[in-house]
């Protein structure tokens, strides 16, 4: 609501919060990081977000595509994220098969990264006893709904996150 926003313009100009019962103003020191997949400009142009919250929240924008057009991070997800539900649910699964990477890279991702790791999850349980990620773990609807090859390279193994995000920094 525009009520809520003029609160938060507040407390980013001013830097300060008043807390609930309190009637003293404190002061804090924060940075502020908002992520969206809205159109924040047009809702500005639309009267539901406010212009001056707008500016004071814009100052650096990464714009970051949805997984379906960058087919080439998904292997860099999937086996970062791999990882770390091994560790969860302590499994040994070090592999996904070609097969099952050829129809995870060509799947929609319609939920992006999030629908990636529900999907992992669901599939490691079916492979709980395997080395390896194949098709026939994968969640029914994933091949069904794959689109056609794309002509993506994919690696057995990737390079980690961590190291994509370093290269990155670097380039800015």
């Amino acid at each position: 609501s525009l009520s809520i926003q003029a609160k938060l313009l507040r407390v980013l100009q001013e830097k300060e919060i008043e807390r609930l019962g309190s009637a003293k103003t404190k002061k804090i020191n924060f940075r502020f990081v908002a992520a969206t997949n809205t159109n924040l400009k047009r809702l500005v142009e639309e009267g539901r977000f406010r212009e001056d919250l707008y500016y004071r929240v814009t100052k650096v924008t990464l714009s970051i595509p949805p997984l379906r057009e960058r087919r080439e991070d998904v292997p860099l997800y999937l086996y970062h994220y791999l990882e770390k539900i091994n560790q969860l649910y302590k499994t040994q699964i070090k592999q996904i098969s070609k097969k099952a990477m050829d129809i995870l890279v060509n799947y929609n991702w319609p939920g992006n990264v999030r629908e990636l790791i529900n999907v992992l999850e669901q599939t490691i349980i079916k492979a709980s006893n395997d080395k390896e990620i194949r098709a026939e773990h994968l969640p029914p609807d994933i091949p069904v709904h794959a689109q056609k090859p794309h002509h993506t390279e994919v690696p057995e193994k990737t390079h980690s996150i961590k190291q994509k995000i370093t290269e990155a920094e670097r380039n800015l």
